[in-house]
Formats: structure tokens, sequence, C-alpha cells
């Protein structure tokens, strides 16, 4: 399977005063092309610094982050904030939608920046919206959806740039269960069916079943559960 990440030696220091906190040292491993990998472990693990790492969002004290052969963690700001638009979808737990617009408008966000028609924004935005099951929401405001249906609406604005990697950091952590697993099941269509890699952060071991293999961060080093396949 060819490889979409490399991290080599990567280490996350953060400084307060003059007490230097260490997230993790020296931290290596390989994500591979249409891997979908839950990560868990305990608060102030490392969890969400990792995913804000693979984004681009910050940047490692030492080491490197690879993505197809690009150092992420080189790139200037203007060339960093062009790549992650290109190649990287985020999902939250708090879903980020804009209150006054409509879930097409919502999910159309993400192309404003793009030389893309309005004509060609339309079509992607109804394509990602067809594709979590909201085609027939696309005008409604997030206020008249439920949890799980604005949650999709943010997976929906996640894909409609067609990226090659998710980065979900508790994306089922403010849902009930049914919801959830709905969620779940289409980060699953996502991976399966079009092939994106998915990096997805939970506490929740049920959410974790979903992913094809398990990683637990504790204490700056990993270790891998296989993960059993959600009933």
């Amino acid at each position: 399977m060819t490889s979409l990440y490399e991290l080599k030696d990567l280490s996350k220091r953060y400084t307060r005063g003059k007490e230097t906190i260490t997230i993790f040292e020296e931290l290596t491993m390989s994500i591979p092309q249409g891997d979908f990998i839950a990560i868990m472990g305990p608060s102030g693990s490392g969890k969400t610094t990792l995913l804000n790492l693979l984004g681009g969002i910050d940047r490692p004290s030492s080491g490197s982050v690879e993505c197809e052969g690009v150092r992420v963690d080189k790139l200037s700001e203007g060339k960093l904030a062009k790549w992650r638009s290109q190649h990287v979808g985020f999902i939250f737990q708090f879903y980020n939608l804009m209150p006054t617009l409509t879930a097409a408008q919502n999910v159309e966000l993400p192309l404003l920046l793009t030389k893309l028609s309005g004509k060609q924004r339309k079509e992607r935005v109804a394509t990602a919206l067809d594709i979590v099951g909201l085609a027939d929401r696309k005008g409604h405001r997030p206020r008249q959806l439920s949890g799980g249906q604005q949650q999709r609406v943010a997976i929906a604005r996640a894909i409609v740039a067609d990226p090659k990697v998710l980065l979900c950091d508790e994306p089922t952590g403010d849902l009930d269960r049914a919801s959830a697993d709905e969620i779940l099941e289409t980060l699953q269509l996502l991976n399966r069916e079009l092939g994106k890699t998915i990096v997805m952060v939970t506490h929740d071991p049920s959410a974790a079943k979903y992913a094809a293999r398990e990683l637990h961060l504790d204490k700056g080093r990993f270790i891998e559960a296989k993960a059993e396949p959600a009933q």
C-alpha cells in the first residue's frame, strides 16, 4: 500500500514560563494511502496535537511531517494554506457551521477561494451533499437540522474540495449513539468507496471499531491494537 504520510522522529514541546512540556518525543509512523486509523489515548496524550501537525495547523519542535514527498513542516504560511485547502478536510466535534447560511452555502465555503466558476461550485456542493445523504436539506439552515445532520453537512464541507485525507477530532463526541453510528458509517463509506484516508481521534471505543486499525497514544508512544469491525 502506497504511503501517504511519513512522520520521522517527530517531537513536540511547549514552554510555559521556565517549564518545558513534552507532548511526544521522536515519534515515527507511516500512514498508508486509504487507511482508516482511530487514535485513542488519555487526555493530554497529544492526539489533537498530532492531527494539527498532520494538517499543517501546527509545526513540530523537531522531526519531519512528509505527505507524498512534500515536507509539510517546511512550507511557508502561504504555500501551507494552499496545500491544506487541496489535500486536507477537517471534521470537528462541534460542527462550526455558519448559522445564517444554508447547508449548501456552508458546504460551498471552502470553494470560494478557488478558481472554480459558480456553476462548478454548485455541482460540487450538490455532489458532496448527495454523498452524505442530505441533498434534500440543501436549503435548510443549521438550526433546522438535527445534530447528526449538521455533522453530515460538516463532512460534506470537508470533502467538497476532494481532499485525500480527512482529519477527524472527536467527530461523534456531541451526538447520541444512533446519530454517531450514522456519521461513522458515512466515514466508512468515504474510506471504502472513495478511498479517503481517515485519521480519527476519539475517546469512544465503539467509534474506534469502525476504523481499520486502532492506535493508542500514551506517553508519547503508539501501541497498535487490531480494530474489531463494528457490528
